[in-house]
């Protein structure tokens, strides 16, 4: 397929703006790369990186003006998609009820990860039957990133779904120094290339940029163990390495805030003071809080390590019952923002190891 190249992405954001979407991309906020609305390419996060390790996370300042070399930060696309908190409807005294009134915004997702691009994919496996995520899913462009720079957490080259972007992707970039290579994905990515200034890319260019993401896949910080997941989680439900993770993990939930594919939801239905006004409003969920498997007479998982458990099990089994495949892509963001540094890399490395002891 051929490439382009792109000096910068100035015209690019400007395009996609003209064309009525609402770009979201990589910006510098405070002490951490966030997801958030760009006006133009200038808010991209020139010359920062990031160091990485278990319950660690800090910006760094580099020699070069690179705009998308650093790894996940505490934010996903999700947060866009399947939105943390909306409202669902409302009703009156009289017993006038009504929908909420949800606008649906068109997003233009600019520097997603091949990590994250999976994600996206997992998502819409769960959610094809939730309208407000279909209407934004299908109205979305993505901008995709082949990372050539991992992060001292990532492990997507172990799960599949990196260092290249795969298919799903709009148009997809690799960073290189002074430019951009681009290749488009779709129709769509073809139309806006067309309507941008670049230029073909030569043979030693697309020959560069494929050998740099190449080479980011024996640069992870991590690796998930080559075992069979789905049976190693099945076949140790009653392992005692459940109560040694239990002793560390504080059940706050920050894993699943952070994970990429984690989907759950509860209902919350609040009133005025009065009482005459009711809504319902739908917001994230986890499975680490006491009250998620609440029934008559109690919690079903009250204990940490069935909490724990539960989590990972999903994640790297069940999963694959209920949507065909795994739920984790390998973004390493539950590793980096867990505050006592569990690494899942390494606790099913320890599971497989006390299996076959």
């Amino acid at each position: 397929m051929s490439r382009a190249i792109l000096n910068d992405l100035t015209e690019l954001v400007a395009v996609l703006i003209g064309d009525g979407y609402q770009v979201v991309g990589p910006t510098m906020s405070g002490s951490a790369i966030e997801l958030a609305e760009l006006t133009d390419a200038g808010q991209l996060p020139a010359g920062w990186s990031v160091d990485t390790g278990p319950g660690y996370y800090r910006l760094r300042r580099r020699d070069d003006d690179a705009v998308f070399a650093h790894s996940a930060g505490p934010q996903s696309w999700k947060t866009f998609l399947h939105p943390p908190h909306r409202k669902l409807w409302s009703a009156d005294a009289d017993g006038a009820f009504q929908a909420a009134e949800e606008q649906t915004p068109r997003y233009a997702f600019l520097g997603v990860r091949g990590c994250d691009l999976a994600a996206i994919g997992r998502l819409r496996d769960v959610l094809r039957l939730d309208g407000s995520f279909e209407a934004r899913h299908q109205s979305l462009f993505v901008v995709a990133v082949n990372c050539t720079e991992p992060g001292g957490v990532c492990f997507c080259a172990s799960m599949g779904t990196g260092p290249a972007a795969g298919p799903g992707a709009d148009l997809t970039l690799t960073e290189m120094s002074g430019h951009f290579v681009a290749e488009a994905g779709t129709d769509a990515g073809h139309d806006l290339l067309a309507r941008i200034d670049h230029r073909q890319a030569t043979g030693h260019e697309a020959d560069d940029a494929y050998t740099a993401v190449e080479a980011a896949a024996d640069r992870m910080g991590r690796a998930m163990p080559e075992v069979d997941l789905r049976a190693l989680l099945a076949d140790n439900r009653e392992s005692a390495h459940w109560a040694d993770v239990a002793d560390r993990c504080l059940t706050c939930g920050n894993c699943t805030m952070v994970c990429p594919t984690c989907f759950c939801t509860t209902t919350e239905d609040v009133t005025d003071l009065t009482g005459d006004h009711a809504e319902r409003w739908q917001r994230w969920s986890s499975c680490f809080e006491l009250d998620f498997s609440a029934v008559h007479g109690g919690s079903v998982r009250s204990s940490e390590d069935s909490r724990y458990r539960q989590w990972i099990s999903h994640k790297l089994s069940t999963w694959y019952d209920q949507f065909g495949g795994s739920g984790c892509v390998g973004c390493g963001r539950c590793i980096a923002w867990c505050p006592v540094g569990i690494d899942i890399t390494e606790e099913v490395g320890r599971l497989a190891e006390t299996a076959h002891g």
